[in-house]
């Protein structure tokens, strides 16, 4: 009897949490969003404007990368390879070391880096930060406020600065790239966490089955 009552307990007490963690995942999916083009171009419009010095750069380049931010806060120079155009991040999220690919804009974006720097008198050597505070020479601590400044003048309220990251996702998939690539790109260790963007892949399994149709020529047999 006390047997049967403990595991009814437990099987009430493990609904619970299942369901509890459900939910969890559920609002974590219906929390994160995508940018449109025009929502783009309008947060990087005011971010230019803003009276940061790096937070224009800042943001362009967390949508060229989708790096997270605090991989891109914490950059320093020697980090960034120009030649193979990529960012060595030696401590992700998961804890282990990854590379970020940089596009060619994402590289001219971070030669702007270079000029701007060097215009505030920071040091550009290996060991200096690619985000440094030029009043203190140290990285900065946190670029929020000024992001939430700018993404409200936007009219773009409801925008996390990790929504970039989604939309750099999101704009992977819509030009072709596969579910792997995109776990490559965004270095997720396990893919599981790459499968929330799965409903942003277009269906193509028709066009799959139509290739072994094809392949098959059964009219020419």
């Amino acid at each position: 009897m006390t047997m049967h009552f403990e595991q009814h307990v437990l099987c009430h007490h493990s609904g619970c949490r299942n369901r509890h963690l459900s939910k969890r995942s559920e609002r974590r999916r219906q929390r994160y969003r995508c940018l449109a083009h025009s929502e783009i171009k309008s947060l990087l419009s005011v971010c230019k404007r803003s009276t940061h010095p790096f937070l224009h750069s800042f943001v362009k380049l967390l949508l060229l990368t989708g790096a997270r931010k605090s991989e891109l806060r914490r950059a320093k120079w020697t980090c960034i390879d120009l030649q193979k155009g990529e960012l060595f991040v030696a401590v992700s999220k998961s804890g282990r070391s990854r590379t970020v690919v940089l596009s060619k804009k994402a590289l001219a974006a971070l030669e702007q880096m270079k000029l701007r720097s060097k215009a505030l008198g920071l040091p550009i050597t290996r060991d200096s930060w690619v985000f440094a505070n030029p009043r203190t020479g140290q990285l900065y601590t946190s670029l929020h406020i000024a992001f939430f400044t700018a993404r409200d003048s936007a009219g773009l309220s409801s925008v996390r600065m990790h929504d970039l990251r989604h939309t750099y996702a999101s704009l992977l998939i819509n030009n072709g790239a596969s579910i792997y690539e995109v776990q490559q790109l965004l270095g997720h260790y396990n893919i599981s966490m790459t499968e929330r963007y799965a409903r942003l892949f277009p269906n193509t399994l028709q066009d799959r089955v139509d290739i072994v149709a094809e392949s098959l020529a059964f009219d020419r047999i």
